[in-house]
């Protein structure tokens, strides 16, 4: 008998299968071991030696792997293709030859990118060692982020009481959230004006100009600064005549995108669909690791993180029999189309991600995969294809238009476009919005005709701030720093979320008070640390010990010496100057300027003394300098004479309206555990968690009525009379009956589920016993 390790069950399932009975496929449930949590784990001094521990889950599946070691021939490793999946096998080598059970058995490791028969028994085909050199980049990378956050963490909960910790990657990605708040903060917005003309031609067909140029010059995008001036550049056209300068008709070529990689479906996923990051990989997992489809068990994508575009090329001919088959020949480029990927360091091994099996339509599917499948599924399908099919076809025309008014000219330019032929977009257009106006034509138009003006509209505007990172645009910008990897950009942002440094507001990502703390404290004390050059820099140097270029341990020295030697010079940092220092630079958004002028540092209460950063039990605030004989306090970042009225940066209550029922205000919040609704006050006041669903990413009145309803009353079972009811627990959304839980697939279905619907599930479920899921 052969034993194959593999990471999931539903992996050892399928596997299993297309194995036969000559094999034993079992789920390692991903690591089995990790640096134990607590000093000592990795020893500098030591050349860092490194100490694992096992915790009790992963104890039981080790002594099953060891159990059915013993009884095999040899073992082979068929954990998943990347740095993570070759330290799984590491680890599991490494235990088992600690208990001297593999001893002259045979140890193998094969790689699959896809979960398919095929794929499987090819892998089979074409054993390997485990690669040394990706491990060791796991290790470098294990023992950088431990040193890392278990050398600063301490510093912070000493010199910073109430923050939680600091990461490698995970403090950079912070600062990129709190910077661009600040630049919001600082933001001055500016007036300006636009021009725009809407004339007919000889045949009285309308269209629109724009103001381009005035006097010979070239305006700016917010050239006009006032009424006045735009007032008169009004005036100056209503008497003006106009004629067609030049028209010019271009075709301009658009191209299909590349298939995925791990960050562009996470970014893609985030804009199309509203998923978060890890929402996406976990459904993509799903996906990767195989879907009952009735008759079989199958992958149906390939392995889901990547940074490779490449395509097959058996994969690239099948997609090409299907764009021709589907949508015709004339969709179909002369030669296929190749991609590569711009990184040095990308595993072109690996391949992008793309369905197994491009004959598994997506709307054959929908039956059989749950809504948030179908969607990722289709999303995947349609970028695959439409990375293979021929470049859509755009006329563009561009009209510019002459104006004379007495000794004064000025141009103005009339543009449109038209798709002359789709191409890809006939299947990627319904997930990508156009430019604005791109897909209008415009009207008839002849060097020298002259033309009439109908009307000359003055609209002001002001320039509006950066807009705030999402989790799609904060990943490209991650990416394009080269920090970090897509692998880990999605487990990145859960953390910042769970250390509630960040919530997620309308999808756009918001840093709290706590967050703009530990940015500041670490920009001041440990900034060459959360610098993006540093950062990218190291993580260049980590991917060339994964190709064998470094030697790890260097990598580790490097750092460590220079790190350790700035952490022992914070040693006698007081924590009087870290409050100064923190005062002066986070003074705009502790001490925002008062509406009245008055100084902002001010103590309002006794009008004597400074207000200043204090550090109590649960964290920082802002009192009084003059304490004890004044003890004026407010909490950190509220700066607002009404209490009520503030937004998510502030860690404020948020009230959304009145209970009809108990005339209890309802309010929306956040806590440690992140945001949820609260009706009422004190220990006695009803309390929800908001659920990771798009449709919930704007809490309203109405949405926090149902959370706050939950657990909610489905009906009464048929058979016993007793009571069914749906919640949101610890283990997600359930039904309970009699003491029994079963789960639901997804959380909108606690508001929505009929009483058959539950008897049915009750049924097919074995249920948990009562006391196992909190609700």
């Amino acid at each position: 008998m052969k034993l194959v390790v593999v990471e999931s069950p539903t992996k050892a399932k399928t596997i299993n299968k297309y194995l036969g009975s000559g094999y034993k496929v079992i789920a390692s449930y991903g690591h089995v071991r990790d640096l134990s949590a607590k000093a000592g784990s990795v020893l500098p001094e030591e050349d860092f030696s490194m100490s694992w521990t096992v915790d009790k889950k992963s104890k039981s599946r080790l002594t099953d792997i060891t159990t059915l070691a013993k009884k095999a021939d040899s073992l082979i490793l068929a954990t998943d293709p990347d740095r993570e999946g070759e330290a799984i096998s590491w680890h599991v080598v490494q235990v088992l030859n600690e208990k001297k059970i593999l001893k002259d058995k045979t140890v193998e490791r094969v790689v699959f990118n896809a979960i398919t028969k095929r794929s499987v028994l090819e892998a089979m085909e074409r054993p390997r060692q485990v690669n040394k050199p990706l491990v060791n980049a796991y290790l470098a990378r294990r023992a950088l982020d431990y040193l890392f956050g278990f050398t600063l963490s301490p510093i912070l909960w000493h010199k910073l009481p109430g923050s939680r910790s600091a990461g490698r990657v995970q403090s950079v990605a912070l600062r990129l959230i709190c910077e661009r708040e600040e630049e919001r903060e600082s933001f001055q917005p500016e007036e300006y004006w636009s021009i725009l003309g809407k004339f007919k031609n000889s045949n009285q067909d309308l269209f629109d100009a724009h103001l381009v140029n005035l006097n010979g010059e070239k305006l700016q995008p917010i050239g006009i600064k006032s009424e006045e001036q735009a007032r008169d550049i009004k005036d100056m056209l209503i008497s003006a005549h106009f004629k067609i300068q030049s028209v010019e008709a271009r075709l301009r070529k658009r191209n299909p995108y590349p298939p995925f990689t791990t960050s562009t479906l996470q970014q893609e996923a985030s804009k199309i669909l509203g998923f978060s990051a890890s929402r996406t990989m976990h459904i993509a997992q799903k996906l990767y690791e195989g879907i009952d489809l009735g008759n079989e068990s199958v992958g149906l994508i390939t392995y889901m993180r990547t940074d490779s575009v490449r395509i097959v090329p058996e994969s690239i001919n099948e997609i090409r029999k299907i764009i021709s088959e589907l949508f015709g020949t004339m969709y179909l480029p002369e030669k296929a189309r190749l991609y590569s990927s711009k990184s040095k360091y990308t595993q072109e091994s690996h391949e992008a991600i793309r369905p197994t099996s491009l004959d598994r339509i997506p709307k054959e599917l929908a039956s059989i995969l749950d809504d948030d499948q179908a969607k990722l599924y289709e999303l995947i399908w349609n970028r695959t294809v439409s990375s293979q099919m021929a470049s859509a076809k755009i006329e563009q025309t561009r009209a510019e238009i002459k104006a004379i008014s007495n000794r004064r000219v000025a141009s103005l330019r009339a543009v449109g476009s038209v798709i002359q032929f789709n191409g890809f977009l006939c299947l990627y257009n319904d997930f990508l919005k156009l430019e604005k106006n791109s897909d209008k034509p415009l009207v008839p138009l002849i060097k020298g005709e002259k033309i009439s003006l109908e009307k000359i509209e003055a609209t002001q505007h002001f320039t509006e701030s950066p807009a705030r990172y999402s989790e799609s645009t904060l990943i490209r910008k991650l990416e394009e720093l080269g920090i970090g990897r897509p692998s880990t950009y999605a487990s990145t942002l859960v953390t910042l979320r769970e250390r509630e440094y960040i919530i997620a507001d309308k999808r756009k990502l918001v840093p709290q008070t706590k967050g703009r703390l530990v940015t500041s404290f670490l920009e001041s004390f440990f900034k060459r640390y959360v610098g993006y050059s540093f950062t990218a820099e190291l993580e260049e140097r980590l991917d060339k010990i994964s190709t064998g270029a470094l030697e790890w341990k260097d990598v580790l020295r490097d750092f460590w010496q220079d790190f350790s030697n700035h952490v022992y010079e914070t040693k006698d940092l007081r924590i009087t100057e870290v409050l100064d220092t923190l005062n002066e630079t986070l003074a705009p958004f502790i001490f925002p300027q008062k509406k009245d002028g008055s100084a902002p540092r001010i103590c309002p209460t006794c009008t004597k003394g400074q207000l200043s950063l204090k550090i109590g039990k649960f964290g920082a605030f802002i009192g009084c300098s003059t304490y004890p004989d004044c003890k004026f306090t407010r909490q950190l970042g509220l700066g607002s004479e009404n209490p009520e009225q503030t937004d998510l940066a502030s860690n404020r209550l948020k009230v959304l309206g009145l209970d009809p029922t108990t005339k209890e205000k309802i309010t929306f919040r956040t806590g440690r555990y992140g945001p949820y609704v609260q009706r009422g006050e004190g220990k006695q006041a009803k309390r929800s968690r908001i659920p990771q669903l798009s449709s919930f990413s704007e809490i309203d009145f109405e949405k926090a009525l149902c959370l706050l309803d939950l657990p909610r009353l489905v009906g009464k079972h048929p058979k016993t009379g007793k009571d069914i009811i749906t919640g949101l627990g610890r283990y997600g959304p359930f039904i309970l009956h009699e003491g029994k839980y079963a789960s639901l697939e997804k959380e909108d279905e606690v508001f929505t589920i009929d009483l058959n619907h539950a008897v049915i599930i009750l049924a097919e479920s074995k249920g948990r016993v009562k006391g196992k899921m909190k609700s």
